[in-house]
């Protein structure tokens, strides 16, 4: 549960603060946005380390397929374009090869 809150946390601020960047930069959004995009992104950073992983890499393989699904929540709730069958499918996709990455059995 710990590595699933964790990544939720990472997934909000990474989105979060490059969704700042991307307002300013393709919606011409005021540049002072871009302040609590770079702290949202340090947080991102912070959120991430968190997660229970014996290695970097494994962790970020697997923050991949949140990050996916994650964007798609954003689409949806926050722009207001409802993803369509073929975003859920590839979100699902990603969110079991995360699953694979977390719970896979190791030697």
């Amino acid at each position: 549960m710990h590595t699933a809150l964790f990544f939720a946390v990472a997934a909000f601020f990474e989105i979060a603060g490059c969704f700042a960047f991307w307002a300013v930069v393709r919606n011409g959004a005021n540049p002072l946005w871009l302040a609590p995009g770079v702290v949202s992104l340090i947080a991102f950073a912070g959120a991430l380390t968190q997660v229970e992983a014996s290695v970097a890499g494994r962790a970020f393989a697997a923050y991949g397929g949140v990050y996916v699904a994650a964007s798609l929540l954003w689409l949806w709730q926050v722009e207001g374009f409802r993803p369509d069958r073929w975003d859920m499918l590839g979100g699902a996709v990603c969110l079991a090869g995360a699953a694979i990455v977390v719970f896979g059995p190791r030697a």
